[in-house]
């Protein structure tokens, strides 16, 4: 997304600017705002229409649950370490698996936003924006970075109500403080879904025969993705608020649909309208019961480190003429880029981003194949694509785990660990033909093999060889899979 679709959201900043004018104490200057609205209606930019401007918004929208997934991974993975003392460290797990969980159902968010573009007829969005830069309507610059009260006031801002920062108590002081002094325009996500809603409800700018009920084959089911989880069955937190995770994968057919998906997305954030209504405990509610633990032992213990020091903005450079990796980036404070220099990290570093890259390949192909009535033989390809979707959200993490525990340079210099650099792929857009989607998939595979073998001599952690010999032999039954698979194709 480029920065110069921001004159295409004028309705999303006023909303925004008005719930940030209320936050702030400016209540007259908001209420004058407000006023000035000629029509509670969605103002359509030029340029577009009622549909596609919808279609435009759910395209930003997927790329926030996006990165929000990604940065609350990271935050997740550096949690922990031989520096947290042994009384907190229940306490830190703790945390951890809340961030962790928050994650698993932004990935249910990310899914089902592909859904209601697919229901409206609409190019699908796997992508986001890649770090440092802001972007309009971004609720913060995209930022991996360990986990801290400074990053949880920002997780803690993007998911929370309008109402609870306009309250102003201490806490709400506290978070906007520390956010404001990170990024001057911090955003809410809830504002963006108040504006998709609107639209969407709006039966004059968007007629019934947009939805297209045909297209449900195709989309996410629960029973497909949900793996379980839900009412916090799997990797719930032992303490904390309850309801978590409990991912959502929403398919649809109609405006009704569509609207119920919106708003239940936007509530998982915020919270529901009462704990009647919902009982259960919003991304808001849970970052925000870390936020006051964590804040309440730093007033006790102020040199608490409850993260590994971890690279921020981790990154895979090149290298000079004498081999030797380029140094880091320095943009300002805000803007830090941390270089991978140790080899073996490079190495880990390298796989990441390729199994990263086949995980939302993947994910773009499964909304490609029918749920099963277009298969044939022994072998499904949507099952296929799925079970192998769910491996690299397990090969992520197992990659990530080995990744915060490395040295970002060679021997330790510095004291700081790397970090999973999570690069964009060069290319989102898979190949046209069936055939050439699933040749894609194998060349992946065969590129993931090349740094696994060089990788495999210079390991000493049995641990990691275990984990490295299993992902072959994983990627070698898929390999046979394809080959039935493209094989049934031919014929």
């Amino acid at each position: 997304m480029q920065n110069n679709f921001e004159r295409f959201l004028k309705p999303v900043f006023q909303k925004a600017e008005i719930a940030r004018l209320q936050s702030t104490g400016e209540k007259a200057t908001a209420h004058a705002l407000y006023q000035a609205v000629p029509t509670p209606k969605v103002e359509i930019p030029y340029e577009f229409n009622a549909p596609d401007y919808l279609a435009f918004l759910l395209y930003i929208n997927a790329e926030i649950e996006h990165g929000l997934m990604l940065q609350y991974l990271y935050s997740g993975y550096s949690i922990g370490g031989e520096q947290v003392p042994e009384k907190y460290r229940e306490t830190v797990r703790n945390w951890q698996e809340i961030i962790l969980g928050v994650a698993k159902e932004e990935m249910g968010h990310f899914i089902s936003v592909q859904n209601i573009l697919k229901v409206i007829g609409a190019p699908l969005n796997f992508g986001r924006m890649d770090y440092p830069w802001d972007t309009p309507f971004y609720p913060f610059p995209f930022t991996l970075e360990p986990f801290s009260l400074k990053s949880l006031a920002k997780y803690v801002y993007a998911e929370s109500p309008e109402e609870w920062l306009d309250e102003n108590g201490p806490t709400a002081k506290k978070v906007k403080a520390l956010v404001h002094s990170q990024t001057h325009d911090p955003h809410r996500v809830g504002a963006l879904f108040t504006v998709m809603m609107d639209i969407v409800n709006d039966t004059e700018l968007i007629p019934d025969s947009l939805f297209q009920a045909n297209t449900y084959p195709y989309q996410a089911k629960f029973d497909e993705w949900g793996r379980s989880y839900t009412g916090g069955q799997r990797g719930a937190a032992a303490n904390g608020p309850k309801g978590g995770p409990d991912v959502l994968v929403l398919p649809l057919t109609c405006r009704d649909d569509a609207y119920a998906a919106l708003q239940e997305i936007s509530e998982q954030g915020e919270a529901p309208k009462s704990e009647e209504d919902g009982g259960k405990a919003s991304h808001f509610k849970r970052f925000l019961f870390i936020f006051e633990e964590l804040e309440a032992i730093l007033e006790k213990d102020k040199d608490f480190k409850p993260s590994r020091n971890v690279a921020v903005n981790p990154f895979i450079p090149g290298k000079d003429d004498d081999g030797v990796p380029l140094p880091s980036i320095e943009l300002g404070s805000e803007h830090e880029q941390d270089a991978i220099a140790d080899p073996e990290a490079r190495s880990w570093g390298h796989l990441l981003n390729v199994r990263y890259r086949m995980l939302l390949n993947y994910l773009a192909h499964s909304f490609l194949l029918d749920d099963g009535f277009n298969n044939s033989g022994a072998v499904s390809p949507r099952a296929t694509i799925i079970n192998a979707t769910f491996g690299e959200m397990y090969n992520l993490r197992s990659i990530s785990n080995v990744m915060v525990q490395l040295p970002l340079k060679p021997g330790g210099r510095g004291g700081k660990n790397a970090g999973p650099p999570f690069t964009i792929p060069y290319t989102l857009s898979l190949p046209m033909g069936e055939q050439n989607r699933w040749r894609e998939h194998q060349n992946l595979i065969e590129a993931s093999k090349t740094i696994v073998d060089d990788l495999l001599p210079h390991i000493t952690s049995e641990g990691n060889l275990r984990y490295l010999h299993s992902l072959l032999e994983a990627d070698e039954k898929l390999m046979q899979i394809i080959s039935k698979l493209t094989n049934l194709t031919n014929n």
